[in-house]
């Protein structure tokens, strides 16, 4: 099935979910998803029991595990958190790998993958792609996977792996590359790998979605489970989170909790490097380009700096351009007058290379501020590191 194709099916069913759509067959839908969501969530809290009482078996590598996670599907700006975490560790004298599974990565060619089958032996299996293997960089975000690319590119001194077995990879990142923590991105619901700190976001603008569990909402287990957090970052926050807090202390007695905004810190462009403050959005014509779980969130920082966004062209999460897309896109933003284009730092480095450069094409570095709960933050790092 083409990809445009699964992208129109997925945005219909989050139409669907949403109950934006109000047609007769999208009502249909949503009875039947409401009968899967019941199933899947007896079969989450099934499988979190059998791991409780260990008839599924948690494996320990001797190490420090961190898991950085979410309840619901997307858009709760995990990758800056896993940034800030793995770079406080690193910087505090742990030696980190951070361990992805590479969500909609590209497989390598047939041919790669046929030679790498015999290289490591037809029944042994294949190791982790490292990304990064702390000192340099390895592959590039189409093998990689934007985020774990992203990662990579941010911080030079830590490891990047990506393979869905995560007990291979952390193994490999120690045995390999000597790493002493392993950081789990999207690791909340990952329980093969025991975790030592389990690090949950939620999203302050729109926190458990509308309650049900996949596939009828966006959740990925019922919002009790964050009871097994022990921490809460509490994410995109732009004022109090007064009342989130004190349901989430309700739900979770113990965990500490962060309140936290992502803030933008410059302009880059894509192709040279080249920054810009923020200022430089004053005033200007900016025809926007994304391919995330939360695009409103981007046009309204845009807008926030002066920008007139005269057009805002969204595509489905992890979408991955094509140079087609990219002229296309460039003609129609000079046709409607813009100054230049600009999108998210996570969907840079899923542009293909063009020769085009009538218009500037920027992304938005985007970092994480701590707003409360730095104090409990700072002792988060100094029990991993000095426990």
């Amino acid at each position: 099935m083409a990809v445009n194709q699964l992208e129109r099916i997925e945005q219909y069913f989050l139409g669907v979910i949403n109950e934006r759509r109000k047609t007769r067959s999208a009502t249909a839908w949503r009875l039947v998803l409401v009968t899967l969501s019941r199933l899947f969530g007896a079969i989450v809290q099934l499988r979190l029991y059998l791991y409780a009482h260990r008839l599924f078996r948690h494996h320990t590598l001797g190490c420090q595990v961190v898991s950085v996670g979410n309840l619901t599907v997307g858009g709760t700006g995990k990758t800056p958190i896993v940034e800030i975490f793995s770079r406080s560790l690193q910087q505090s004298g742990r030696k980190v790998a951070i361990l992805s599974r590479g969500y909609k990565k590209k497989k390598p060619p047939l041919m790669i993958r046929l030679r790498n089958r015999f290289r490591h032996g037809l029944g042994k299996s294949r190791p982790p792609l490292v990304v990064s293997d702390g000192k340099r960089l390895r592959l590039g975000s189409a093998l990689s996977g934007d985020e774990p690319y992203m990662l990579a590119a941010n911080l030079p001194n830590v490891a990047v792996l990506v393979d869905k077995d995560r007990v291979k990879s952390g193994k490999y990142a120690i045995q390999e590359l000597g790493c002493d923590t392993l950081v789990l991105d999207d690791g909340f619901q990952h329980l093969r790998l025991k975790h030592w700190v389990d690090i949950v976001l939620v999203d302050s603008t729109n926190p458990f979605g509308n309650g049900h569990v996949l596939p009828r909402g966006l959740l990925r287990e019922p919002i009790r489970n964050i009871k097994r957090a022990s921490f809460i970052f509490i994410t995109k926050c732009h004022g109090p989170q007064d009342e989130l807090k004190k349901k989430l202390r309700e739900l979770n007695p113990v965990a500490e909790i962060s309140e936290c905004r992502h803030c933008p810190r410059y302009l880059e462009n894509v192709y040279t490097g080249e920054r810009r403050p923020l200022e430089f959005l004053e005033g200007k014509k900016v025809a926007a380009v994304s391919g995330i779980a939360a695009p409103k969130g981007f046009e309204a920082e845009l807008v926030k700096y002066g920008a007139q966004v005269i057009h805002h062209k969204c595509y489905a999460d992890h979408h991955r351009y094509t140079q087609k897309e990219m002229l296309d896109r460039i003609n129609k933003s000079i046709d409607r007058g813009a100054n230049m284009i600009v999108t998210t730092e996570k969907d840079a480095v899923r542009f293909p290379r063009i020769r085009r450069n009538d218009l500037p094409i920027y992304f938005l570095r985007v970092e994480i501020e701590l707003l409360s709960g730095q104090e409990d933050f700072d002792a988060c790092i100094r029990r991993i590191c000095f426990r």
